[in-house]
């Protein structure tokens, strides 16, 4: 399984609460990769949380911290990459992010808002209906996050580790030429 991407990173995309770092984390695990979580690079790198980020400086600077995170990530190699839902926003970050393979993780409104319902440090969610939130939010990214090579269709009371091996037996479905003769 570790020589599957033969080091070519794996990017995972998706809406928040729909398990990008529980999911990274275990693919990384699976494939002998380093995990790297986006958001928290950014938190150390900024020294306060994305909640003070989004109050004191706004989204803007959030978006931008997050473009020069990734930059950086993906000069790396052999990393399991769980990224901010709105890393799709930003054109830019489309080019780093086809330096890997992107995996969409696709949970429909009702998964999200049951995963998110307690969670108050979302700065996105802070809104009087949550729910209708996320489903404008995931309308407005739908077709970005639809960009990625592999979509993976969650599941109520699907566990993480079946997710996981679901992405592992379809990333070779997805790969364009696994064994390339000049390297």
């Amino acid at each position: 399984m570790n020589n599957l991407l033969q080091g070519i990173n794996l990017y995972l995309i998706g809406m928040m609460g729909a398990g990008k770092t529980t999911i990274g984390r275990l693919l990384a695990l699976e494939m002998g990769y380093s995990f790297v979580d986006t958001d928290e690079v950014i938190v150390q790198a900024a020294g306060c949380t994305i909640n003070e980020i989004f109050a004191e400086s706004g989204e803007a600077t959030f978006r931008r911290l997050e473009t020069e995170v990734l930059s950086q990530i993906c000069a790396h190699t052999r990393l399991s990459i769980a990224t901010g839902g709105g890393i799709v926003l930003n054109q830019k970050n489309w080019s780093y992010l086809h330096h890997g393979l992107i995996v969409w993780l696709d949970a429909p409104v009702e998964l999200l808002y049951n995963r998110l319902a307690e969670d108050k440090t979302r700065p996105l969610l802070q809104d009087p209906d949550p729910k209708g939130k996320l489903q404008s939010i995931l309308e407005q990214r739908q077709k970005l996050y639809a960009e990625a090579d592999l979509r993976i269709k969650l599941n109520e009371g699907e566990t993480p580790e079946q997710i996981t091996q679901r992405i592992l037996e379809e990333i070779p479905s997805v790969l364009k030429n696994p064994v390339s003769a000049d390297g």
